[in-house]
């Protein structure tokens, strides 16, 4: 690491920060091979360290971080002034057991120095993000939020749900807390808007109307049913009813019905009398009052029992898109508002804020968050603490809705405390496990083989950990498959063998974890291994592990269905003991059927998945050379792709647009034994 310089850097060195300046990929949270416990010995290295990087440090804003021994991210904060900062870190006597045992394993620091105090704040937010530092605060379940897009490349606009970077031209309207209220909101605009939802590829191909037009929730564009020009009337009030105006949208539905009514043209009265009640059954799904409020955020955080609830509305166009619930990672000594503002930061890492932000409770540095915010938004942005009327009435609901979020989450952990006492007891294992990882296979007939492993800790299923190992049999890892459609797969040969699928999984999975951690401290080694069979199944799974030397150091234990595989008549199978079952109401029991449900749910899903696709794929799409117009010409020849795999070269150049080359190049791809 090359020190900072020790005056303040010139305009040319003042570049806008950039996370890859610390030249890390992601991390997750784990426990650092580094780590070191609090002494007085300790405490007094990592005030030496850094009091030797406080001689070099200039007086400007930047961001720090703090390192332990193996080069991993212990704490990354901001700074006004970085000199005076760090230094408060050497005064030990200011600070709480949290900063000091950071301060104990701290062994070296980075800096990267920027030109704004907002441009630092933005800096950390995002590098806590990436890096996961253990004593930062950490937004966990940072997923992206669904949207609801108008595209903008077609004359005819089709609504979709949208998740991800909004890179397709069009109206972007969210973001809403969960895919429900998407849907919701989508199915009240094709009843009140008659929009299209299919996709450009479906429309051109249209030559009659589809179902959606049957059921009078499209005016079936894609087949001249409308006009241009009445279709982008039908966008303009859709876009009028997600931007907030949907009074003014009623009253022009209902001066229509009754216009209708009085003309006697009862059809056309009832069908915008149905498009008044799909505006309406939106708005019924509103619990609070938003008068007055167009676009916000609203945070409101509670805290009890040692964690902190946040709760989050979105308000856009006068409307409650949905709320949604964070837990985020703290040490019990940090304030709500202290965590609040930590949140704030992360939350709009990479989402854009919108125009007022509204939290329960003042937090440090507001008016500095508020400036990072507005230059994330490239607009000015509010975040205000409301103490009174309409909108403070707002943060109290939200409030309300935190306080219940974190006792459901409280009482969820004390039961889920005690099944994992339970799953030490019933498995013999000397403490609860941490980390439990279950495994099952998916196949059709030995087709499409793969496996599946799930993963469940303290805080319930870990999804973001969960892996799928594509059954590869005798075939070594980037080898082709079989060329000939006619000839199995060396995959698919041994995929249908049940015990051989589950060696190679748990051998891969194994042998990547004693190749990517071989010390054990990184959080990812399982403290228990769940297999779905019986005895059998944990032979195989015993004979990798005594492969790999690891026997005795893995946990694990196979759970089989009972008789006429009825549920509550598991069986449990362990290395040296006699198959045994649990009392019916047993609530380990119920526990260990959910994680093996879950493990089969998640393989049979992902093996679905992959089947779909391969049942969609064509083997002539990955031959280099053919394109759409001679891919066409092939299949209007021969029929079938099989039909295309047997041709010979000369049948194969007879096809309009192939030459001899190309026909070659073809025949090769099928037959690459020559």
């Amino acid at each position: 690491m090359s020190d900072p310089p020790s005056a303040p850097p010139d305009a040319a060195e003042m570049r806008p920060a950039d996370p890859s300046a610390f030249d890390d990929g992601d991390r997750s949270p784990r426990m650092s091979a580094g780590r070191r416990v609090l002494t007085a010995e300790t405490l007094a290295d990592g005030v030496a360290v850094i009091a030797a990087q406080v001689k070099t440090l200039p007086n400007v804003p930047g961001v720090y971080r703090m390192l332990d021994g193996a080069g991993d991210a212990l704490y990354v904060g901001k700074a006004k002034n970085l000199k005076k900062r760090v230094t408060s870190y050497t005064q030990t006597g200011k600070h709480p057991a949290r900063l000091l045992r950071m301060i104990a394993e701290t062994q070296a620091m980075e800096v990267v120095v920027t030109r704004s105090e907002v441009e630092a704040l933005l800096l950390e937010a995002n590098l806590i993000k990436r890096l996961r530092p253990r004593y930062n605060v950490l937004l966990r379940d940072d997923k992206t939020f669904p949207h609801i897009v108008l595209t903008g490349d077609h004359p005819f606009p089709q609504i979709t749900k949208h998740r991800g970077a909004a890179r397709r031209p069009g109206r972007y309207f969210g973001p809403f807390a969960s895919a429900g209220a998407v849907n919701r909101t989508i199915t009240a605009i094709h009843r009140a808007f008659l929009l299209r939802n299919c996709s450009d590829t479906v429309f051109a191909s249209r030559s009659r109307p589809c179902l959606q037009y049957q059921i009078k929730r499209c005016t079936a564009p894609c087949v001249g049913y409308v006009t241009e020009q009445a279709y982008a009337e039908q966008v303009d009030q859709a876009i009028a009813f997600l931007e907030g105006r949907s009074q003014a949208i009623q009253q022009q539905f209902a001066d229509r019905m009754v216009a209708a009514a009085d003309a006697l043209e009862f059809e056309t009265a009832a069908r915008y009398r149905d498009r008044i009640r799909a505006l309406a059954a939106v708005s019924a799904h509103q619990d609070i009052n938003l008068a007055g409020l167009s676009e916000a955020d609203v945070f409101a955080a509670h805290q009890d029992g040692g964690q902190i609830a946040i709760q989050v509305y979105f308000i856009r166009g006068g409307r409650n898109y949905g709320t949604r619930a964070y837990f985020p990672s703290h040490d019990k000594d940090q304030t709500v508002a202290e965590v609040l503002a930590a949140f704030l930061g992360q939350f709009y890492d990479d989402k854009p804020p919108p125009p007022l932000v509204l939290i329960s409770e003042p937090v440090p540095e507001q008016e500095l968050i508020a400036q990072a915010l507005s230059v994330t938004a490239d607009r000015r942005v509010a975040v205000s603490a409301p103490q009174r009327g309409d909108k403070r009435r707002l943060v109290d609901h939200a409030l309300t809705n935190a306080r219940e979020a974190l006792a459901r989450r409280l009482a969820e952990s004390a039961s889920q405390s005690r099944l994992l006492d339970g799953v030490a007891r019933v498995f013999g294992l000397d403490t609860p496990p941490d980390r439990i990882e279950v495994y099952d296979n998916s196949h059709t007939g030995g087709t499409n083989a793969l496996g599946g492993m799930i993963v469940a800790g303290p805080e319930g299923f870990r999804k973001t950990a969960y892996r799928t190992f594509t059954i590869r049999g005798d075939r070594p890892r980037g080898a082709p498959a079989a060329a000939g459609p006619s000839e199995p797969d060396a995959a698919a040969v041994s995929a249908g063998d049940d015990y051989a699928m589950m060696r190679e999984v748990l051998s891969r999975r194994f042998t990547r974890a004693l190749k990517e951690d071989p010390d054990r401290d990184q959080g990812q080694w399982p403290d228990l291994v769940l297999i779905d069979g019986g005895q059998g199944q944990l032979n195989a799974a015993l004979e990798v592990l005594d492969d790999l030397g690891i026997a005795d150091e893995v946990a694990i234990a196979a759970i089989a269905k009972g008789p006429d595989r009825n549920a509550g008549r598991e069986r449990f199978f362990l290395p040296g003991r006699a198959p045994f079952s649990l009392e019916p109401r047993e609530p380990v029991l119920y526990y260990l059927q959910r994680l093996r449900d879950e493990a089969h749910r998640f393989a049979i899903g992902s093996h679905r998945a992959r089947r779909n696709k391969t049942i969609a794929s064509n083997p002539v799409d990955g031959i280099p050379g053919i394109g759409p117009k001679r891919k066409k010409a092939l299949m209007l020849h021969f029929g079938s792709a099989r039909s295309i795999a047997r041709a010979s070269v000369a049948d194969l150049a007879r096809v309009d647009g192939i030459s001899q080359t190309v026909a070659q190049t073809i025949y090769d791809h099928f037959h690459p034994e020559g």
